[in-house]
């Protein structure tokens, strides 16, 4: 799959709940092709303090446009100076970057589970989906109604359950606790969030024999391969989160 290292146009940078916001970006060529589940790294400009690129999820794609979204989290001051991005500047992207999620056939029973900013890959994977005649359930965690991203975007391309930490929004817990996990069946189901979620998820999967893979967010210098910071331990050794992931299935993994 091509890759480049590109300056794309800032189109939007809208701020969301708390410290979260999304840059939506128009590239001045054809979008390469771009799959559920890939990511970019992202340079950052002006700062003698943040050398490295940042990882990110690409959260939704819009080929008619050419334009696509990252969804993005203040978690320090790489972040932090996406967030200060204005309409009209650039942002430079190594892109697509990893592997993929392994798409369903249709008419499988499908289940998507997100928690915190771990939403982000799964809403162009809910579109996909959609778009293949299948509308998958969608089980997002957070941790109180005023952290509740996008609510309307995914409710668009599938049937959406909440949970909150507090209770107040959706059922009170976590998504691992959800009424959802007690009745349904799913051929396959995808995972992105906190690690002890996305373990739990697992768990869950294993017991009821599903199908089921995770995103991982492992700390990444390079995005490819080189500074082997991100590397995971699987059943076939030692692999790379950037390039052989970060989408893994859980047989692959020594969890």
């Amino acid at each position: 799959m091509t890759k480049r290292i590109e300056s794309l146009k800032v189109i939007d940078n809208k701020p969301l709940k708390k410290d979260f916001f999304i840059i939506e970006l128009e590239s001045s060529r054809k979008l390469p092709e771009m799959k559920p589940g890939q990511f970019v790294q992202a340079r950052i400009d002006g700062s003698q303090e943040t050398f490295l690129r940042r990882p990110l999820s690409i959260h939704d794609v819009d080929f008619v446009r050419n334009t696509f979204r990252l969804l993005v989290q203040v978690v320090g001051k790489g972040t932090e100076s996406f967030s200060k991005l204005n309409k009209g500047d650039s942002l430079n992207l190594i892109y697509p970057l990893g592997n993929s999620f392994t798409l369903p056939t249709k008419g499988a029973r499908t289940l998507l589970v997100g928690g915190g900013c771990g939403i982000a890959p799964l809403l162009y994977l809910g579109r996909y989906l959609k778009s293949q005649g299948i509308i998958p359930d969608i089980l997002l965690g957070f941790r109180n109604r005023d952290r509740i991203l996008e609510y309307n975007d995914y409710e668009a391309v599938g049937n959406v359950f909440l949970t909150t930490e507090d209770g107040s929004a959706g059922e009170k817990g976590f998504v691992t606790s959800h009424s959802l996990l007690g009745k349904a069946s799913y051929d396959k189901v995808f995972c992105c969030g906190p690690e002890m979620m996305m373990k739990a998820i697992a768990g869950w999967c294993r017991k009821n024999n599903t199908d089921c893979e995770v995103s991982l967010e492992n700390l990444m210098g390079c995005g490819i391969g080189v500074c082997l910071c991100c590397v995971v331990d699987t059943v076939k050794g030692h692999l790379c989160t950037c390039t052989d992931g970060p989408v893994f299935n859980i047989k692959e993994l020594k969890w």
